[in-house]
């Protein structure tokens, strides 16, 4: 059995909460700098270069890509011979977002109640999603949702029978409602299968793979490829203005469903994806 101090896991949310709000990840700049040539707007690759100089100016002077720092959502994986020591697990997350969001100066976001609306002060608490795998390390992925792309995005259960016309349909005309509100060019996670509750969770999920990156199975990378064209042919453009990169990706995570039912949900990010991950 493996012991891990809680401090120590508190220390690595900390900086993880400030790397991601600090530092775009390199695949999210590749695809930026790759849909330079798929725009044909001249306004459109103006806007993508500012995106690109606005994370180039926060990474040397270590200040927020935007204003919104988002909502921390952490994905653990904890090893079964692992035990955490000097204090629980969730507290010792919460610590981190707590002294990274104060530490990193980033903007505290989160209210204590939906209905009376209380700021809590510290970002806290996260929403943490925990699984259970072999072995004796964490893996902590942390995915620092703005909600400017959070309340675009949508779920719903589709009648089986449509399928992946149906899918594809939902997925794009969600995007198509959100239009400029999410600050494109976004990246979208989508969610099939499981429960409603459950397909959420996988689109949220589906936003920690790397842009560009295509799931292995044949038939859901293909899924992911016809998504992102349609989805750029709908003409939003880089901050609604119109042009062809209105999406740099979409990524599907896929769970086995009820024969009654097809639950679809669609996790909306703006350009600044801001993720980060340690192993421990």
């Amino acid at each position: 059995m493996r012991e891990i101090e809680a401090a120590k896991i508190s220390r690595a949310v900390s900086e993880l909460c400030i790397q991601a709000n600090y530092r775009l990840p390199p695949d999210v700049i590749s695809a930026l700098k790759k849909s330079l040539n798929k725009e044909d707007s001249s306004l459109g690759r103006e806007i993508i270069e500012e995106l690109l100089e606005n994370a180039r100016y926060a990474r040397a002077s270590n200040v927020p890509i935007c204003q919104d720092t988002g909502m921390a959502v952490i994905f653990l994986e904890i090893g079964q011979d692992l035990k955490v020591v000097g204090g629980d697990l969730e507290g010792a997350v919460n610590e981190g977002v707590r002294r990274g969001y104060e530490e990193g100066y980033l903007r505290k976001s989160v209210v204590a109640d939906p209905l009376r609306r209380k700021n809590t002060g510290d970002n806290t608490p996260a929403q943490i999603h925990s699984r259970i795998v072999r072995g004796d390390g964490l893996k902590i992925d942390l995915l620092c949702k703005g909600f400017g792309c959070e309340n675009m995005s949508r779920a719903g259960v589709l009648n089986p029978g449509e399928g992946k016309a149906g899918i594809v349909d939902f997925v794009v005309r969600t995007v198509l409602a959100a239009g400029a509100n999410p600050c494109p060019p976004i990246v979208l996670g989508v969610g099939l299968g499981g429960t409603v509750a459950y397909a959420a969770f996988l689109a949220a999920q589906a936003l920690l793979r790397p842009v560009g990156q295509h799931d292995n199975r044949g038939h859901i990378a293909s899924l992911e490829r016809e998504l992102l064209g349609k989805i750029n042919d709908l003409g939003i453009g880089p901050q609604g203005l119109g042009g062809r990169v209105t999406a740099l990706g979409v990524n599907v995570e896929v769970f086995p469903t009820h024969i009654a039912g097809l639950p679809v949900a669609v996790n909306i990010n703006c350009h600044a994806l801001r993720r980060a991950h340690r192993v421990l």
